[in-house]
């Protein structure tokens, strides 16, 4: 029995403590007032790490590329007749230009790497045929 009031009392302590936890008069925020140091800023990509990004694509080379490197396999593109279904359908994704050139250059997830397979101009080339095609 005395265990039980033990117990009993413990219990009630705790269910107090969380109590009187929930109820302060001031709002929590998970924002510091001042920051002290600098706050650290996220860069776009660059023409270093992308070359394809300073060069202008020119969009009906970019057609043939987007045939010939197999694009259409994977991605539903109508401009390019394709339907492929394991990546992104283009036409709905709508991807920008920096996009386009990260993705084919980098790849990421299933989407290969083409870096090492296409020149920047031919990387170019795909992004601006895939963002006229898309109004991307």
């Amino acid at each position: 029995m005395r265990r039980t009031l033990s117990l009993l009392a413990l219990l009630l302590a705790a269910v107090a403590l969380v109590a009187a936890g929930c109820g302060g008069a001031e709002d929590a925020t998970a924002t510091p007032e001042t920051i002290v140091g600098e706050v650290p800023t996220t860069a776009g990509p660059s023409a270093a790490d992308l070359p394809a990004l300073a060069l202008k694509g020119d969009a009906s080379s970019g057609k043939a590329i987007f045939a010939s490197s197999g694009c259409g396999s994977c991605h539903t593109l109508a401009a390019a007749g394709s339907n492929g279904a394991v990546g992104p359908n283009l036409d709905q994704s709508k991807p920008s230009y920096e996009l386009v050139v990260t993705r084919v250059t980098k790849g990421q997830g299933a989407m290969p790497s083409f870096g090492d397979r296409l020149k920047a101009q031919e990387i170019a080339d795909v992004a601006q045929y895939v963002v006229e095609s898309t109004g991307g």
